[in-house]
């Protein structure tokens, strides 16, 4: 999909407000302590509100699903939905770490932030670095990874 493809679909998402379900309380007590430091010791994420970046300012549930669930498609206006199935690849299942093909937080900030060459995902230039640490963080929640800080 060309540049200015993806423009008309950013626009699109962004304009879009939807409501976001309450996270159930034993995936939020599946961690001891809610914020992990990251590799550079410089910030601490923080699970709830990279789910809320997740699922709101980052707009990753329009392709990834709501809390990334790739079965449970956000409400999306028609034409937004038809670019995104029109994805190819489709979308990555980011619950399911063995068919993950990014592996480090490094290479997930990079793709978050640049794009991921291949697929149809687009840099986010609007993430502030807390935002990326708390999103980071949430991502390692709902893959269970029991290295979060990698």
């Amino acid at each position: 999909m060309n540049k200015a493809a993806w423009s008309v679909v950013f626009g699109v998402l962004l304009v879009s407000g939807l409501g976001i379900p309450a996270i159930p309380t034993s995936v939020t007590q599946a961690w001891a302590d809610p914020t992990v430091s990251q590799p550079s010791g410089k910030l601490k994420g923080n699970i709830l509100r990279g789910r809320e970046i997740f699922n709101g300012k980052g707009v990753c549930y329009y392709c990834h699903g709501i809390d990334g669930d790739i079965g449970r498609p956000p409400r999306l206006a028609a034409d937004t939905a038809m670019l995104i199935g029109k994805l190819n690849p489709l979308p990555t299942d980011l619950r399911n770490p063995e068919i993950l093909r990014l592996k480090t937080n490094k290479e997930r900030a990079r793709a978050i932030r640049e794009g991921h060459p291949g697929t149809g995902m687009f840099p986010d230039t609007t993430m502030t670095d807390q935002d990326l640490t708390d999103t980071l963080l949430y991502l390692a929640l709902i893959r269970k990874d029991p290295h979060p800080e990698q």
